[in-house]
C-alpha cells in the first residue's frame, strides 16, 4: 500500500464519530470534518478527494445494510 493509502485508511478509521444520519439510515460523513482532521494529520488534499468518496460510498452501504438486518428489515 502507498503511504497516502495507509494515511487514508487511517483517516477513515477515525471518522466513526462524524456520521450524517437521517432517522433510520446513514447518509455519509461530515466531509468538512474530515478534510479538516486530514489536513490537521498533513494528508495530501488531492489524496483524500479523490480516495475519501470512493471508501464514504461503500461504507454508507455497509452501515444501512447492517442496520437493516439488525432491526429486522423494518422500513424506515
Amino acid at each position: 500500500m502507498t503511504l497516502e493509502g495507509w494515511q487514508i485508511q487511517d483517516l477513515a478509521s477515525r471518522l466513526g464519530g462524524q456520521l450524517r444520519v437521517l432517522p433510520g439510515a446513514v447518509v455519509g460523513w461530515d466531509l468538512t470534518a474530515a478534510l479538516a482532521l486530514g489536513t490537521a494529520l498533513g494528508i495530501a488534499p488531492a489524496a483524500m478527494a479523490e480516495l475519501l468518496p470512493v471508501i464514504e460510498a461503500v461504507m454508507v452501504v455497509k452501515l444501512n445494510e447492517q442496520m437493516d438486518h439488525t432491526d429486522g428489515g423494518k422500513t424506515r
